[in-house]
């Protein structure tokens, strides 16, 4: 079978985009630099200037995606003073002026995010994944990312009263209702947009790397087999290497020429343990 395509390019993706068609991705799935996080590295954007900063790649984003495609954006505010800065909630606002549709939030919940107290709050266990879609039809797999029931159904689904083979609504007097015997016989539900992931990566050499689960979970959902993937803000490569075992396309691009040099070494490495693990790879 006719292994995926993984391109890694070094630039500003505002510049590098703009040499693409229209309508040539199926997914864009990133994590792009915070606001005035690792100044060290790039640069550090200022919250008050984040939005202006964003909105002409987030054009070339709209441009270079199909109407079936999705655009995921994994972001997260920042503290300011003690006070969250507000720059992802104007974000959301332009990017809608800008022609996006917002159509649902998913929620990263950290399983293992670092322990820490501050005077006015709590560690930080989430972080926002927003999907944004060109038009309300596009293109979603909901069965691929199914979780199974788990022990529970065993035993509840065993005995069933009188209330469980119809439609009890909610003593809570809340106006829903669910039938329980309609479980019988499944083995997977669909999930939350509640994402329970840790954050284990590979990739320590990025100062931000996220899971690999992460971006694999969205490639899932909303693409197929040879479609093309976008990471422009790929850092250490790990949306790409999840597209290659996942049989898709991708495109990766970072402003830093270290980290797409990072990411070009750790996808050769992640593409031979593969195809090897795969026994499709043949040594000299």
């Amino acid at each position: 079978m006719k292994q995926s395509e993984s391109i890694i390019k070094h630039g500003d993706c505002l510049k590098i985009l703009k040499k693409y068609p229209d309508n040539h991705f199926d997914l864009i799935v990133t994590s792009p630099p915070y606001a005035d996080s690792r100044k060290n590295t790039y640069g550090g954007i200022k919250p008050d200037k984040y939005v202006e900063w964003f909105l002409p790649r987030s054009k070339q984003f709209l441009r270079t995606l199909k109407p079936s495609g999705t655009f995921i954006l994994n972001i997260k505010e920042r503290v300011d003073r003690g006070e969250r800065n507000i720059y992802v909630i104007e974000l959301i606002l332009e990017l809608k002026k800008q022609g996006w549709l917002w159509t649902e939030e998913f929620i990263w919940h950290k399983k293992n995010c670092h322990p820490g107290k501050w005077p006015n709050r709590f560690r930080d266990a989430w972080e926002r994944c927003l999907q944004f879609n060109k038009q309300r039809k596009f293109k979603m797999n909901q069965e691929s990312v199914m979780t199974p029931m788990g022990d529970w159904a065993k035993t509840r689904l065993k005995h069933l009263g009188e209330n469980d083979v119809k439609r009890f609504n909610s003593q809570a007097g809340s106006g829903f209702g669910k039938n329980v015997s309609n479980w019988i016989g499944r083995t997977k539900a669909y999930p939350t947009n509640v994402l329970h992931l840790a954050t284990e990566t590979r990739n320590r050499n990025h100062s931000a790397a996220f899971p690999k689960v992460l971006p694999g979970w969205f490639i899932k959902l909303f693409t197929d087999e040879n479609d093309w993937v976008l990471d422009p803000f790929v850092g250490s490569g790990t949306t790409c290497e999840v597209a290659f075992e996942l049989r898709r396309n991708s495109v990766g691009i970072d402003i830093i020429k270290e980290y797409t040099e990072l990411a070009v070494d750790n996808l050769k490495n992640y593409e031979r343990y593969f195809l090897e693990k795969q026994g499709a790879y043949e040594t000299d």
